[in-house]
C-alpha cells in the first residue's frame, strides 16, 4: 500500500491513532518511512471511555516524541455514542490542553456533534488564530462551519463524500474556501469508494479531482496550495 502511494505520486500521509496501540503503531509507522509518514496520536471518541489514568499517561509519553506531528485522531461522536456524550467531551478537553502545552495541531473528528465540537475549538483557540491549529477531518458540517472556523486557524478536510451529490453542506464548503485552507483525505480503510473496493491512499487522487470539479480548476492547480496548507498544518 504504501509502495502504490509513492508511484502514484502522493507526497506526504499523515497517519492517525485512535487510542494507545492504534498511536504506538502511527508512531511506528512514521519511523519506518520517514520520508512519507508522520504520524499523530490521539483517543477518539469512541474509545474515550477504555481510558484509565495509566494510559492517559502513556498517550503524554508518545505525544512527546518529536516524530509526533498532532494530537488526533480527537472530537466528538453523537451518531454511534460508544463512549457517553459527557466523557466524550471530557476526553476532548483534556487532549486539546495536551496539544496545547506540545504546541501541536489537533485532528478533529466530528459526527452529528456540530454545535459542540465547534464551541469546543473556538473556545481553545479563543475565537480567531493563525492557520495551522487543527484540521477538520473528513469535513461533515455546512459551509457556515466551514468559514467560522477556517477564520478561526483551522484547515477543513475533505474525503470521498466530497464526491456525493448528499454531501451539501461539505460540497458548497468545497467551493468557496480559499486556497491554502484546505486538504484532502481518505480516512482509509473507512469511506471507501464502495463495498467491494478497499479504499487506501491513492483514493485521494479521486478525492482532489473532484474537489478540482467543483472548484472550477485543474487537479494540477490544487497541488502547491494543498502541500502549502499541509505544511502549515504539521509544520
Amino acid at each position: 500500500m504504501v509502495e502504490r502511494a509513492r508511484e502514484a505520486g502522493i507526497e506526504r500521509i499523515l497517519v492517525p491513532g485512535w487510542d494507545v496501540p492504534s498511536s504506538e503503531a502511527a508512531l511506528e509507522l512514521a519511523r519506518r518511512h520517514p520520508d512519507l509518514l508522520n504520524a499523530a496520536v490521539g483517543v477518539h471518541p469512541h474509545d474515550a471511555a477504555a481510558m484509565d489514568e495509566p494510559a492517559w499517561a502513556q498517550l503524554e509519553v508518545l505525544a512527546a516524541d518529536p516524530a509526533v506531528r498532532a494530537i488526533g485522531e480527537i472530537g466528538l461522536d453523537y451518531y454511534r455514542l460508544l463512549s457517553p456524550p459527557d466523557v466524550q467531551r471530557a476526553a476532548l478537553d483534556r487532549q486539546l490542553e495536551l496539544a496545547d502545552r506540545l504546541d501541536l495541531p489537533v485532528l478533529i473528528h466530528d459526527r452529528e456533534a456540530h454545535a459542540d465540537v465547534e464551541a469546543a475549538l473556538l473556545a481553545w483557540t479563543g475565537g480567531s488564530g493563525s492557520p495551522g491549529r487543527g484540521v477538520l477531518h473528513a469535513f461533515s458540517g455546512d459551509v457556515a462551519m466551514a468559514q467560522r472556523l477556517s477564520a478561526a486557524g483551522f484547515l477543513v478536510s475533505f474525503a470521498l463524500p466530497v464526491a456525493f451529490r448528499s454531501a451539501t453542506g461539505p460540497r458548497e464548503a468545497a467551493t468557496v474556501l480559499e486556497d491554502g485552507r484546505f486538504l484532502v483525505e481518505t480516512d482509509a480503510p473507512y469511506l471507501g469508494p464502495d463495498r467491494d473496493r478497499t479504499n487506501e491512499p491513492t483514493t485521494v487522487i479521486r478525492v482532489t479531482a473532484e474537489l478540482a470539479r467543483l472548484r472550477g480548476t485543474s487537479p494540477e492547480e490544487l497541488v502547491a496550495p494543498i502541500r502549502a496548507a499541509f505544511e502549515a498544518l504539521i509544520g
